[in-house]
């Protein structure tokens, strides 16, 4: 398993079951192919992936876990 963590671009928002990811956000996922859950999740609507966690200095809504 491998964990990495993911931001979104100034135009990416998504809603998913009711939760909204934007730019203020980074995603935190744990799988075997982190990058396969972002684009089965988002599609190629996001922006970068990262194996540490960003400074969140830049992500005012914090980490949320993707399961």
């Amino acid at each position: 398993m491998k964990t990495s963590y993911f931001t979104f671009g100034q135009g990416h928002a998504h809603s998913v079951n009711g939760f909204t990811y934007d730019k203020d956000i980074i995603v935190k996922v744990t799988a075997y192919n982190p990058r396969q859950v972002m684009f089965d999740t988002f599609g190629a609507q996001w922006s970068f992936e990262y194996d540490e966690c960003p400074d969140l200095k830049h992500f005012p809504r914090g980490v949320k876990e993707l399961n």
